[in-house]
């Protein structure tokens, strides 16, 4: 045994590689920068991310943190989106989202 509890993806790595090599619980990341979007783009943007990690031993994070200017209210949209997504998933029984579609 590694040791090894849980693995880091920044938002530039792909999902499923990180899910066929990493067998321990994943912190997978949104680009930061995605907070500038509009509602709508960060909406899309975060529902990708959940639904391609999945939802079993998944951590969802904005990848290295916020910047100062950033609107509160798009850090709430990241976390209900990531709540609204995940509820939905495991009501469904999908918690492994795309990875193996």
């Amino acid at each position: 045994s590694s040791g090894i509890n849980a693995e880091y993806g920044d938002w530039t790595a792909d999902p499923k590689v990180i899910r066929d090599f990493c067998h321990v619980t994943v912190q997978g990341n949104l680009d930061p920068c995605a907070l500038y979007a509009s509602k709508a783009e960060l909406r899309d943007r975060v529902e990708g991310m959940v639904r391609q990690f999945g939802v079993r031993n998944y951590i969802a994070n904005l990848g290295h943190g916020m910047y100062p200017d950033m609107d509160p209210e798009s850090v709430e949209v990241f976390v209900d989106t990531v709540h609204r997504v995940s509820e939905e998933m495991i009501r469904k029984g999908d918690p492994f989202g795309q990875l193996y579609t």
